[in-house]
């Protein structure tokens, strides 16, 4: 709950207090509770504190353990504290006292190095070892708090965010060629493969899923966490698998409503943030607690024009929920005057990068600054869904019946998928058909699929070699993992660190400007492993796809939202409706970019004269999906960050 500093002189000398005390006064932008430092010779930790859970409050922290002669510094909310007072045999009288640092720390000295694998929850920690003399931290698993270092002969520095860095005066702010390249290449909503790099040369980030031990001059990284997908659990009837998810994702979820502030909600239409806000609501309202909700809503003014199966706004799914959940206040804002044009500047200050998912950016941010409102210590959310509580892809699992010539399951499942969605049960079989096969449906398919421009020179990219080595990394020329299913991508999803560090960068960022924290139960370990171990039956049964999550929400989420198998929410889909009125200068500031010698060795000067020709009539609302147009305002954002850092 806090954004953290160091730095070690691995020479010996002592740390001069006026380097401290630029990185401390660099995080004063960020609003805090508490203030403090600890120096030991050739040592210094501090912490810019806020305090968020019970627990937090009056935290002494940098934290000194004298008798094991142990300090830690650390931005960490841990979820398992019942278990760990068990390992750890913590007495009783001292659990409700007791810090989450603290309990890190007794971690790593009963665990050593295994320590992180005990551990649920978002953290990021530094822990020095006067003992050993030995750096040891960690990163959770999926990145949701941020910590960046600088590494040489002569200095170890570590940080919450990037920009205190540049307040030393041996480090200089330079432009890491190598992270641009990657990013320009990659049209997926991630930065870069190697999850260590940043935009600045020599400042690294320490990877998710990662610790890190400096003993002298070495630096070691270990990955500490491997998930499985081959090991699926056998219950003896549904009802079990059923059961046994709901007891997990409970627990998940009441360890998130740790606080001593007011509980938040993002809120949608959809089960993933449904279930999320029908579980935490039945708890709170055991505690006479008020859940606020957030919901995003397009403008007055915006004219649907998605198929009739979207709906970009989701207020009669959003209303059923609240109205079935009860003991909610809920707010939606439809955020006026924003656009992913007018935060730009913004974003790139917040993030001290550039983004790629500008269609969400306004909201995303908004959700931040209406829940600070309302004094909210911990927003929910259910980001992380798709890949855990509400896996289960009906026409990829029957595919999987189709190679495995299992007719007699998949006439069932479509004869029942055809009463539940509507249709003949036969239609969607050429569908099954080519996801089944995809080599032979592309060799019969005549149109050719359309590819996001490559936005980076070619050669820049010859220079830096960027195309084969994201070869190696199986990123294809869609700019994106080659998988060829779902069921393949979710896999490789979870076996990388690089796909978890954009957006949980905003979260971790954005936490730490509105003192709350964005926290995610169906992103809890315990939760990712069982769904991972659920066999894809569970998942997919009787024409339901999301079936875990449908039937675990069963007096939890009203029948409107929790069975809806036809209709699907799409927020952002009005963003080049907020642009009609700012078209004229996006254009006017693409066109000058076109003529920027110094950027044109970076962005491909024929990508920029084909999109400046497809976008450069009015704005049309219904290319929200058009290439061109991602195109545009992503050259817009990478290139103002370059102007504006370098």
């Amino acid at each position: 709950m806090s954004a953290i500093a160091g730095i070690l002189n691995l020479n010996g000398e002592p740390v001069s207090i006026e380097q401290s005390t630029g990185m401390m006064k660099a995080l004063e932008k960020f609003p805090a509770n508490d203030i403090q430092t600890w120096h030991k010779d050739n040592l210094f930790f501090g912490c810019h504190a806020q305090w968020i859970t019970p627990e937090s409050i009056g935290e002494q922290i940098p934290f000194y353990d004298y008798e094991r002669r142990l300090a830690i510094t650390a931005d960490a909310i841990i979820d398992n504290r019942e278990e760990l007072f068990q390992l750890l045999q913590i007495d009783r009288e001292d659990r409700k006292k007791i810090t989450d640092s603290q309990l890190i720390l007794l971690s790593y000295h009963k665990w050593g190095e295994e320590s992180p694998k005990f551990l649920v929850g978002d953290f990021a920690y530094v822990i020095w070892d006067e003992k050993e003399k030995k750096i040891f931290g960690a990163r959770d698993t999926s990145g949701y708090r941020t910590l960046y270092y600088y590494f040489n002969h002569s200095k170890f520095i570590f940080c919450s965010t990037i920009g205190p860095f540049f307040k030393l005066p041996h480090i200089e702010k330079r432009l890491n060629e190598e992270w641009l390249a990657e990013y320009l290449v990659i049209a997926g909503m991630i930065d870069t493969v190697h999850s260590q790099t940043t935009p600045y040369q020599n400042i690294y980030q320490f990877p998710p899923a990662t610790s890190f031990s400096i003993v002298g001059k070495d630096m070691k990284f270990t990955k500490y966490i491997k998930f499985q997908f081959d090991q699926k659990v056998k219950r003896n009837s549904i009802n079990e698998y059923i059961e046994e998810f709901q007891e997990i994702f409970n627990t998940a979820v009441k360890a998130r409503l740790r606080t001593h502030k007011n509980i938040g909600a993002q809120l949608s239409g959809g089960l993933d943030s449904g279930a999320v806000v029908g579980f935490a609501g039945k708890q709170l309202k055991n505690e006479n607690k008020l859940l606020h909700t957030f919901s995003y809503i397009p403008p007055n003014d915006f004219k649907d024009f998605t198929p009739s199966n979207l709906m970009p706004d989701e207020r009669p799914f959003i209303k059923s929920t609240v109205n079935y959940v009860g003991g909610i206040k809920d707010h939606y804002i439809d955020f006026e005057g924003k656009s992913s044009f007018s935060e730009i500047d913004e974003m790139i200050s917040v993030l001290e990068m550039p983004y790629k998912f500008f269609e969400n950016s306004f909201w995303l941010k908004g959700m931040f600054e209406e829940a600070s409102k309302e004094d909210i210590g911990i927003l929910l959310n259910g980001d992380r869904g798709n890949y855990s509580v509400s896996w289960g892809y009906a026409l990829d699992y029957y595919s999987i019946l189709l190679r495995k010539i299992n007719w007699i399951q998949l006439y069932r499942e479509l004869d029942s998928y055809s009463r539940v969605v509507g249709g003949a049960r036969l239609r969607l079989l050429p569908t099954i058909a080519s996801i089944s096969f995809p080599n032979i449906n592309q060799l019969l398919t005549k149109e050719k699929k359309f590819i996001m421009p490559r936005m980076i020179n070619p050669n820049f990219a010859l220079s830096t070699g960027v195309i084969e080595k994201l070869k190696r990394y199986d990123i294809g020329e869609t700019g994106w993992l080659n998988a060829s299913n779902v069921y393949e991508e979710r896999e490789k999803i979870f076996q990388n660190l690089f796909p978890w560090n954009a957006g949980n960068t905003l979260t971790s960022k954005l936490s730490l400007r509105h003192l709350l924290w964005k926290r995610d139960p169906t992103n809890d370990i315990r939760v990712v492993r069982f769904c991972l171990s659920v066999p894809d039956e569970v998942y997919v049964r009787n024409g339901r796809d999301r079936n875990l999550i449908r039937e675990a929400t069963k007096g939890f989420l009203p029948e409107k939202v929790r069975l809806n198998q036809t209709v699907k929410g799409v927020q952002g889909v009005d963003w080049v409706h907020r642009l009609n009125n700012q078209w004229s200068t996006i254009l006017e500031e693409f066109t000058q970019i076109g003529s920027d010698k110094r950027l044109l060795e970076y962005f491909d000067p024929q990508v920029i004269k084909d999109t400046y020709t497809h976008v450069k009539g009015k704005p049309r609302n219904e290319l929200a999906t058009n290439p061109y147009y991602k195109v545009l305002i992503r050259t817009l954002i990478l290139a103002r960050f370059i102007q504006k850092e370098f």
